[in-house]
C-alpha cells in the first residue's frame, strides 16, 4: 500500500488498531499519542522501518505543529489523516459534572481534530490527493443522560465533516466520518468512570459489543475504496444494541 497515514491516538483503542490494520498491508505510518512508551512499543511490533513515532498531547498546538515540522522527509506527504484522539470523561448529569471534564472534552475532541485537519489539508490540495477519517460516536447522533457534552463534542464531528466535504467539492479530498457504538476493548470507559473497574464491568455485562479491530476495519475500507467513491459516514452498533422510546417521566402518585 502506496499511503503514508497519520494517526492520532495511537497508543491504544481504535488507533493501535488502525495502526496494525494499515501495517499489514504495508503502508507508511505517523502515530502519535501522550504516551512514548507505547507507540515506541507498537512502532517496535509493526515494521519499524516505516513507522515514525510522535509524542505529544493534541490539546497543545505548539507540540503538535512542533512534531509536524519535524516529520522525516519520507514522511512528509501524508494521504491519510485519521483524527481518532478523543475521550468522554464521566457520565454524571451536567448539573454535577466538573467544569474542567468538559473543557478536556471540548479540547480534545473538537479543537484536536480541528488543529490536525487545518495543518494537513493545504497539503493534500497542492499534492492533489488526500482523506480524512474523522471518529465520531452515537453519542452525536442520539442523545442520552450523561453526554450532555461529550455527545456535543461529537455532533460537531458530525457537522464538520459534512460541512468540510462541501468544502472540498470539486477536488479529491475525501472525508468520511466513522459512527461506532458500543466497544469494550478500549481505554475509553476506563477513563470516563476515572478507573472503576465496577462501573466498567457493570457497563457491558451481558453484552457482545464491537472490537477496536472492527473500526479498524471500516476505517481500512473506506479508505481502500476507489478513489471515485467517498464515503460520507459509516454508523455501526453491536447486535445487542439498538433504539429504544423517548422517555418519559411519570410522577409518583
Amino acid at each position: 500500500m502506496d499511503l503514508t497515514v497519520f494517526i492520532t491516538g495511537a497508543t491504544s483503542g481504535f488507533g493501535a488498531a488502525t495502526a496494525r490494520r494499515f501495517a499489514s498491508d504495508g503502508a507508511q505510518l505517523i502515530l502519535t499519542g501522550r504516551r512514548s512508551d507505547r507507540l515506541e512499543a507498537l512502532k517496535n511490533e509493526l515494521d519499524s522501518s516505516r513507522v515514525h513515532t510522535a509524542a505529544f498531547d493534541i490539546r497543545d498546538t505548539t507540540a503538535y505543529a512542533t512534531a509536524i515540522r519535524e516529520l522525516p522527509e519520507a514522511f512528509v506527504a501524508v494521504d491519510v489523516l485519521v483524527n481518532n484522539a478523543g475521550l468522554a470523561l464521566s457520565r454524571d448529569p451536567a448539573y454535577r459534572t466538573d467544569y474542567k471534564d468538559w473543557e478536556t472534552m471540548i479540547d480534545t475532541n473538537v479543537k484536536g481534530l480541528l488543529f490536525g485537519t487545518h495543518i494537513f489539508l493545504p497539503g493534500m490540495i497542492e499534492r492533489n490527493r488526500g482523506h480524512i477519517i474523522n471518529v465520531g460516536s452515537i453519542a452525536g447522533q442520539y442523545p442520552s443522560p450523561g453526554n450532555a457534552v461529550y455527545g456535543a463534542t461529537k455532533a460537531f464531528v458530525d457537522r464538520f465533516s459534512t460541512n468540510l466535504r462541501a468544502d472540498l467539492l470539486g477536488t479529491p479530498i475525501r472525508v468520511t466520518e466513522i459512527v461506532p457504538g458500543m466497544v469494550s476493548d478500549t481505554e475509553f470507559s476506563s477513563i470516563r468512570h476515572k478507573g472503576d473497574q465496577s462501573k466498567v464491568d457493570a457497563f457491558y455485562a451481558g453484552t457482545e459489543t464491537l472490537t477496536a479491530d472492527d473500526i479498524a476495519d471500516a476505517i481500512h475500507w473506506a479508505v481502500t475504496r476507489p478513489p471515485h467513491i467517498n464515503i460520507n459516514t459509516i454508523q455501526l452498533m453491536p447486535v445487542c444494541q439498538a433504539f429504544g422510546p423517548l422517555a418519559i417521566h411519570r410522577r409518583s402518585t
